[in-house]
C-alpha cells in the first residue's frame, strides 16, 4: 500500500493504530473530514517514507507526536520519480490545488481544524523540506521558534487560531520561497519583520487578530526601540538605556517651554513696572 485516502467520509473512533504498523511503504496518507477521536497513533512514527499527510477536520486531540518531525519522508527533497504516479488535490494557499507530474516532489503536514494541544514546537520545525504546513485551529500554546527559519522550502505555513505567544522570528525573513503565511488570532506581539520575504507579505488579515503585533502592514504603530526578535537580542537604540533617548528629549522641550514662559513674563511685567514708575514720576514734577 502506497496510497491511503480515506477522506471525507463519516468515519468515527479513534485513527487505526495499525496503520502505521502494518504499512511501512505508505507515502500518503488522506484521512481528512472525518470524526476521529483521540490522539494521534504514535506508531504513524513507524511511516517513515510517508510525504503527505492530511489528519485535518477531525477530533482530535492530545499533543502532536514529537517524531512527526523525524519522518524521513517529511524530510526529504522528495521521492522517485518513477516511484509512483498519481495525482492528488490539496487545498493550500487558499485554494484547491491539483498535483499530478509534480507529485513526488510534494511535502506536507496539515493537521488544522482539531483540538490538538502542547506546544507549537512538538517536532514539526524539524520538517526542513516541507512545502505546506497547516496547523490552525487548534490549541497550541508556545513560541514560534527561531529555527522555523530552517524551513527553507515552506511555500505555505497557516498557524492561525491558536494561542501562540511571542515575536516573529527575524530569522523567518530566510524563508524566501514563502507565499502564503497566515498568523492571525494568535497572541503574537512585537514588531512585524519588513525585510526580505515579509517585503511581500503585505495582506493585514495575515496578522489580524494579535492585539501586541504592530507596524506595517497594520495600522497600528510600533513604538520607538519596541522588541523585534533579531539575531542576539532585541531592538535598541545601542545605549542600552532603551527609550531613554526619548524621555530626554521631551524633558529638554519641557524645560525649554518653562523658560520661554517666565522670560516672556518678566519681560512683560517689567515693561508695565517701568511705565508705571515713569508716570510717578512726572506726576511729581507736575506737583512741585
Amino acid at each position: 500500500m502506497v496510497n491511503l485516502d480515506l477522506g471525507d467520509n463519516r468515519f468515527t473512533g479513534k485513527l487505526p493504530a495499525w496503520i502505521g504498523e502494518c504499512m511501512h511503504n505508505l507515502m500518503i496518507l488522506y484521512l481528512w473530514s472525518n470524526s476521529f477521536s483521540g490522539n494521534i497513533p504514535h506508531q504513524f512514527c513507524g511511516l517513515s517514507k510517508l510525504h503527505i499527510m492530511n489528519l485535518s477536520h477531525n477530533r482530535l486531540t492530545g499533543h502532536i507526536p514529537h517524531c512527526i518531525g523525524n519522518l524521513s519522508g517529511l524530510k526529504s527533497k522528495g521521492i522517485d520519480e518513477i516511484t509512483y504516479q498519481g495525482k492528488l488535490k490539496v487545498v493550500a494557499k487558499g485554494r484547491v490545488l491539483l498535483y499530478d507530474s509534480t507529485l513526488y516532489l510534494f511535502n506536507s503536514i496539515d493537521l488544522s481544524n482539531n483540538n490538538l494541544s502542547g506546544r507549537y514546537t512538538n517536532g514539526t520545525n524539524r520538517t526542513h523540506k516541507t512545502w505546506y504546513f497547516n496547523l490552525s485551529t487548534n490549541h497550541l500554546t508556545g513560541q514560534i521558534p527561531s529555527s522555523d527559519g530552517n524551513l527553507e522550502w515552506i511555500e505555505t505555513l497557516d498557524i492561525s487560531m491558536n494561542h501562540i505567544s511571542s515575536p516573529i522570528p527575524f530569522s523567518m525573513t530566510s524563508l524566501t520561497f514563502l507565499n502564503h503565511l497566515n498568523l492571525s488570532y494568535n497572541n503574537l506581539s512585537g514588531k512585524i519583520p519588513t525585510t526580505n520575504q515579509f517585503l511581500t507579505l503585505d495582506d493585514p488579515s495575515i496578522y489580524q487578530g494579535n492585539v501586541g503585533l504592530c507596524g506595517r502592514p497594520l495600522l497600528t504603530e510600533c513604538p520607538n526601540h519596541s522588541g523585534q526578535s533579531k539575531p542576539g537580542g532585541d531592538e535598541d537604540d545601542g545605549d542600552g538605556d532603551g527609550d531613554g533617548g526619548d524621555k530626554f528629549e521631551k524633558l529638554g522641550l519641557i524645560i525649554n517651554i518653562v523658560i520661554v514662559f517666565f522670560v516672556g513674563f518678566w519681560g512683560v511685567c517689567g515693561t508695565l513696572s517701568s511705565r508705571g514708575l515713569g508716570e510717578l514720576h512726572i506726576s511729581a514734577l507736575l506737583t512741585e
